[in-house]
């Protein structure tokens, strides 16, 4: 007797389940002490270029809390960095030491083979598949164009973004000759991905919240569409997040991705009404909703549950990354409120 496919496989084709999936975006990261203890021994970096390292820390959250699916320790500037960009990472956050201001900066990138300039991640990726349960899929990621462009442009996080628009309105030209760097370089890394073991691919627009919704369908939207489209041979799920998504939702559940994350300021149920059958949606508890008590995460779930009221292809997750500072045992209480949900379908 054949198994089941994974059950986080099954909610992206919004098949029925008995309960929904759930896994955390940034579950691998500074909340864990075990993590913490491995960064007390490299960089942020390193620990991304080491490949047992990366493995063990994408590990950490699967063994603690038993999520759904897991999603491989890296950061969506690593492609940046082979394309030309001097990337730093502090205690402040990133910082590319040579943003893209003027053509001849664009000039100067070049679209890298993932295979040849990051076959750490590769490797990490193939290890971190090797030592996972075969219920449990791994996620492979990557920036959406202009996010990274923004980080590229900008040198860094930024509150106005106003370098990236001051590139876009004053010189648009220039911004689309990034982008046409930006798209092949990131098709090319996801495919590497999936060539190493990933099952599952995440496209994270952190930025394009920033944008007006007419701005990001002129400037953001189309190159997302090519990155979708340049992997969608390979018949592995796309997922497409997106900060700020409630004001473009249906635009991105049009692109042909197979599930759309939503951030918590996206009321769920309206959300499904809103994309219908189209596409799959991952989210949306708010983050800081792990700093209340357990009893309190867990009637969060319920409703949010109660929200989607029987809907097909709903995965559960928080709508942003889980905050460093979040109580280990108020991050098992909303993985274990998820998995509850079983019972209540029973």
């Amino acid at each position: 007797m054949t198994e089941p496919a994974p059950l986080f496989l099954r909610a992206l084709r919004r098949e029925p389940v008995e309960r929904p999936p759930v896994w955390m975006m940034r579950q691998a990261g500074r909340y864990l002490p075990e993590f913490r203890e491995v960064r007390k021994r490299m960089g942020f970096l390193e620990l991304c270029k080491t490949p047992d390292q990366a493995c063990e820390v994408t590990l950490q959250p699967i063994r603690r809390y038993g999520m759904d699916a897991a999603i491989i320790f890296s950061d969506i500037l690593i492609p940046c960095e082979p394309m030309g960009m001097e990337v730093v990472f502090d205690d402040k956050g990133p910082h590319l030491l040579n943003p893209v201001r003027t053509r001849t900066d664009v000039d100067r990138l070049v679209i890298p083979s993932a295979a040849e300039t990051v076959p750490f991640l590769g490797e990490a990726l193939r290890l971190t598949r090797a030592a996972l349960p075969a219920s449990v899929p791994l996620i492979g990621f990557c920036g959406a164009p202009w996010t990274l462009a923004a980080y590229m442009v900008e040198g860094g996080g930024s509150k106005s973004y106003g370098q990236i628009k001051r590139l876009m309105y004053g010189a648009p030209e220039v911004y689309q000759a990034l982008i046409d760097r930006l798209v092949p370089t990131l098709v090319d890394y996801l495919r590497f991905q999936v060539a190493a073991g990933a099952q599952v691919l995440q496209i994270f627009e952190s930025w394009g919240g920033f944008l007006s919704p007419r701005d990001f369908r002129a400037f953001a939207l189309e190159p997302i569409r090519q990155v979708v489209a340049g992997v969608r041979d390979l018949g592995v799920p796309v997922i497409v997040y997106m900060n700020g998504v409630g004001r473009v939702l249906e635009d991105l559940a049009g692109l042909g991705a197979d599930a759309v994350g939503i951030d918590w300021r996206t009321d769920l149920g309206e959300a499904f009404d809103r994309v219908g059958s189209r596409v799959a949606l991952q989210g949306n508890l708010d983050p800081c909703r792990l700093y209340g008590p357990p009893e309190s995460i867990r009637q969060e779930v319920r409703r949010l549950h109660a929200e989607v009221a029987g809907r097909p292809g709903h995965i559960f997750n928080l709508g942003h990354g889980i905050l460093p500072d979040v109580p280990t045992d108020h991050a098992g209480a909303f993985i274990a409120a998820v998995q509850e949900l079983a019972h209540v379908h029973a």
